[in-house]
């Protein structure tokens, strides 16, 4: 017993060592990073991959849980919580980011983008770095990368063929100024909903119609409450990568590189899978019974065109930036 005793003090000395041995598993940084997309889609699969990668690459000093479908508020809570330190990271749309920073939301005006390989060279760009800056300069955040989030496509209950077919119509947009443009340029009634109320609101017919992605109208079910899907292809959308400056501001030079690397590889990812998605979902949609419908592109590009430096209609852009974004190739 004495003996036993004697020894304590060894063993006491040994835990103590391991103790401090472990201490930089104690030293982690749990962090939160929000989004309102479902865990069925890209955006969702790619940050839990980026989340387990930064660990990986960081020694386990950052645990990322990612909080999906508006866990953690709608898209302008979560840019909220990002302010206020509530959240550490997010997705969000250019749109949401630009009513802060209001260039920003340039690429998300409708028909602002000739196509895919048009907003392929925006994010690849000097503009695009330049834009952002301008957010980081006010936020103190960090934008790292531009992930596409698709073509967005009108749905309602009946045919739309030309930007006159929506004139009245109660069209739910986003709740960011500049979806307001895309209704303006056909005179539909823009009915500002936040992503997680859509279903609802179109299956009480509080709304007559949305607009979003072909892989979004799959993924949330939009389909089930709409008769009819129109290829307008009206605007490229994006998702902006961000970290919050309470975080940032911490990372060391070495991390900031893993967090930039890692982010950014995820966005180009994502990006390439929506892309196909979006080829095929059409026929996905026919499948199910849904008409879809070819539309008149050129009359509502037209139309939309009249609008995108008006402020008034939600431009926020200059001239110069304007200019810079059209002579991209």
């Amino acid at each position: 017993m004495i003996y036993g005793l004697r020894r304590l003090p060894l063993a006491i000395a040994t835990i103590a060592a391991l103790a401090a041995f472990a201490s930089p598993a104690a030293a982690q940084t749990k962090l939160k990073w929000a989004h309102v997309y479902e865990v069925s889609e890209p955006y969702h699969s790619e940050a839990l991959w980026a989340a387990e990668e930064i660990k990986k690459r960081t020694g386990g000093r950052y645990e990322i849980g990612v909080f999906p479908a508006s866990q953690l508020g709608n898209e302008n809570q979560i840019n909220e919580g990002l302010g206020l330190g509530t959240v550490d990271m997010i997705y969000t749309g250019t749109s949401f980011a630009g009513s802060i920073h209001k260039p920003l939301a340039i690429s998300g005006a409708p028909f602002m983008m000739r196509d895919f390989d048009h907003w392929k060279a925006y994010r690849d760009s000097k503009l695009f770095r330049d834009i952002a800056k301008g957010y980081e300069d006010k936020t103190r955040h960090k934008i790292i990368s531009l992930t596409y989030y698709g073509e967005r496509m009108v749905t309602a209950n009946k045919e739309i063929k030309k930007p006159e077919d929506m004139k009245g119509m109660k069209l739910r947009v986003p709740p960011a100024p500049l979806y307001l443009m895309m209704a303006k340029s056909v005179g539909a009634n823009a009915t500002p909903i936040a992503f997680a109320e859509v279903y609802l609101a179109l299956q009480q017919g509080t709304v007559d119609g949305q607009e979003n992605p072909l892989p979004t109208i799959m993924a949330k079910k939009f389909y089930e409450v709409q008769s009819h899907i129109m290829l307008t292809g009206h605007i490229s959308e994006s998702l902006l990568a961000i970290v919050g400056s309470h975080v940032w501001a911490k990372l060391s030079d070495a991390d900031k590189k893993v967090f930039e690397e890692v982010l950014t590889q995820a966005a180009a990812k994502a990006t390439d899978q929506i892309r196909a998605s979006e080829q095929k979902t059409a026929d996905e949609l026919r499948k199910l019974g849904k008409t879809v419908v070819t539309v008149d592109r050129a009359a509502f590009r037209e139309a939309a065109m009249k609008l995108h430096n008006d402020a008034s209609a939600g431009a926020g852009w200059s001239q110069a930036e304007y200019d810079a974004l059209q002579a991209l190739k």
